[in-house]
């Protein structure tokens, strides 16, 4: 058997739901990443609308509003309309079209497995998720995979379940109707989880976090007031690195030699929580203004622009798209 690790990456597919603002953790975890994928190679990168139905169906005044804030976010962290796919899901209507093909020969029993339906289903008690859609979410997501005949996706290893789902989908479609599928491989990518100003994950939900379009006086004051180590009362106290966020952060953002002085200086207190997240918001802006600054251009094109962009990755989409319908189709015989 043919070493998965070792097979050629081709072409790449991945999305994000449009659920507000992108923040530090998505860049960190997804887009730092695809803008490095779109320069090696041919990637679909999109605007997953209608898998934001399947949490939020009750809720779509803002739906509109955050695609176009996830496209500025896309644009703004570098992804480049010239070197990947960038559309909208709802744009491709094979999507929905392959999700019901496939949905007819998905057993019920492998998405009532589904950790995360498990999960959601037992935590969130103040929302009502017993439909249709967020039972079968995984059925639309290996649709918005395979549609495009990806051989990677790019995922963290906590996402491995879900895409090995998408693969034991495309084993049971071709065992019915014959090849048609690259059976798609995880492309791991290292995805660090980042602590929000509270100490917890940063979390849209948890409002502790960092945005790729806050200005640089919203990024300086939500550190400033960020939460450090606890048992550090006066300036003149020593600190504890490894109970610090602030610290945590540093790990992820800035030079190691700049973190072992920190760590040094801070366990003898010869360096004040303040100036330590200076330092910080520093290296933390050295990404976010170079994104405000492509924000700005973009947005000063108009929003004529935004649509033009997104018509053109659909256009390139469907193309790609409609290849694979009519080789479904054939394999179905409809």
């Amino acid at each position: 058997m043919e070493d998965e690790s070792k097979v050629p990456v081709g072409r790449i597919v991945s999305g994000i739901q449009p659920s507000g603002r992108l923040h530090l953790g998505n860049y960190m975890g997804a887009l730092r990443n695809w803008t490095l994928l779109q320069e090696r190679h041919d990637c679909f990168f999109f605007i997953a609308d209608w898998h934001a139905l399947s949490t939020n169906y009750e809720k779509t005044d803002a739906l509109r509003g955050n695609v176009r804030e996830l496209l500025l976010d896309f644009l703004s962290a570098g992804l480049d309309p010239e070197k990947c796919v960038l559309f909208q899901q709802s744009h491709v209507k094979a999507h929905a079209e392959l999700y019901l093909l496939l949905g007819m020969m998905t057993p019920v029993a492998w998405l009532l497995r589904n950790p995360t339906y498990k999960d959601q289903m037992a935590q969130i008690e103040n929302r009502d998720l017993a439909q249709y859609g967020f039972l079968g979410y995984p059925v639309l997501q290996t649709a918005d995979i395979v549609l495009y005949r990806p051989t990677h996706v790019p995922v963290g290893q906590d996402q491995i379940p879900h895409l090995e789902l998408a693969r034991e989908i495309v084993r049971r479609f071709h065992s019915l109707y014959g090849e048609v599928f690259p059976e798609p491989l995880p492309l791991l990518t290292e995805t660090p989880k980042l602590p929000g100003l509270d100490g917890r994950k940063m979390s849209k939900s948890y409002d502790n976090a960092v945005f790729l379009s806050d200005t640089k006086e919203a990024v300086w004051e939500k550190f400033r007031t960020m939460v450090t180590d606890t048992q550090r009362k006066r300036r003149s106290d020593p600190g504890r690195p490894e109970v610090c966020p602030v610290f945590s952060l540093h790990q992820i953002f800035t030079p190691k030699e700049t973190v072992a002085t920190i760590d040094r200086e801070c366990r003898t207190a010869a360096i004040g929580c303040i100036d330590c997240k200076k330092i910080l918001t520093g290296e933390v802006e050295a990404i976010l203004e170079p994104a405000r600054e492509r924000r700005r251009e973009i947005e000063g094109q108009g929003s004529e622009r935004l649509s033009d962009i997104l018509e053109s990755g659909a256009r390139k989409a469907r193309t790609e798209a409609e290849l694979t319908m009519e080789k479904v189709r054939e394999a179905m015989r409809i």
